[in-house]
C-alpha cells in the first residue's frame, strides 16, 4: 500500500484549514510561522480501511500517525500468532517502536482495528525540523518523555505475575481501551488468553 497524499492542495480544508499535527506542537509549546508552514506542507490525511496494515517488515518505516477517527495495534509474530505488544485509539500517536523515525523495515507490525483516519507525519520532516528549529527539539523531547512513559508502563503489565493482576492494572492504565477495541486485543497485550479474560471479567 503506498501512503500518499490523495487531497491534494485541499488537504486541509475539512480540517480548520491547518495540519492538526500544529494544534499537538503548540500543547508543548509555541511554534514559527515557517515551522508551521513546513507541518502544513509535509503532513496530510489519510484512511486506512480495518484490518489493514499501514506497517510491517516488508513496508519501510516512513511515518508516524496522529490518529483522529480509529484505533490500531502493533503486534509482532510468533508462528502464526500475532502478539499485540500496544494498542492506540483517537488522539495518539502510532508509529513502529523498533525504527522509530529510520526509514527501515521492522519486524514489528501496525494493523488497523477498524477504519482509522489519520495524518501521516513524515519521518523526513521530522527530522528537518529537529535540525533547523532548536523549538522543534524540545517539543520532540516531551513526546520522547511521554513514549518512554507509556513503554515503562506496558513493561510492567508484562511483568505482572497473574492474569487477573495485569487485567487490574489494564483498567487503571487504558480506562479508555476497555470497551472501545474487541477483547481478544486486550487478551493478547496483557498476556492471556481470550477464554481467562472473559472470565476474569465475569467474576461477580
Amino acid at each position: 500500500m503506498n501512503i500518499e497524499n490523495i487531497y491534494g492542495e485541499d488537504k486541509w480544508a475539512a480540517l480548520g484549514g491547518f495540519s492538526p499535527i500544529i494544534t499537538v506542537f503548540r500543547s508543548y509549546h509555541a511554534l514559527t510561522p515557517e515551522m508551521e508552514d513546513i507541518i502544513n506542507r509535509d503532513t496530510f490525511p489519510v484512511r486506512f480501511a480495518k484490518n489493514k496494515h499501514i506497517a510491517s517488515p516488508l513496508k519501510y518505516n516512513r511515518y508516524i500517525f496522529l490518529i483522529l477517527e480509529g484505533a490500531v495495534h502493533g503486534y509482532l509474530k510468533m508462528g502464526n500468532k500475532k502478539i499485540t505488544t500496544w494498542i492506540a485509539a483517537e488522539n495518539e500517536l502510532a508509529g513502529t517502536i523498533r525504527n522509530l523515525w529510520e526509514n527501515e523495515s521492522s519486524d514489528e507490525y501496525i494493523e488497523t482495528i477498524d477504519q482509522v483516519f489519520a495524518i501521516a507525519i513524515p519521518h523526513e520532516m521530522t527530522k528537518l525540523l529537529y535540525e533547523n528549529f532548536p523549538i522543534a527539539n524540545y517539543v520532540g523531547r516531551k513526546m520522547t518523555e511521554i513514549y518512554f512513559q507509556g513503554a515503562s508502563e506496558r513493561a510492567y503489565i508484562c511483568r505482572l505475575p497473574t492474569a487477573f493482576k495485569r487485567y487490574q492494572r489494564f483498567l487503571i492504565s487504558y480506562p479508555h481501551l476497555i470497551n472501545r477495541v474487541p477483547l481478544k486485543y486486550v487478551a493478547s497485550f496483557t498476556g492471556m488468553r481470550l477464554e481467562t479474560l472473559s472470565r476474569i471479567r465475569n467474576k461477580p
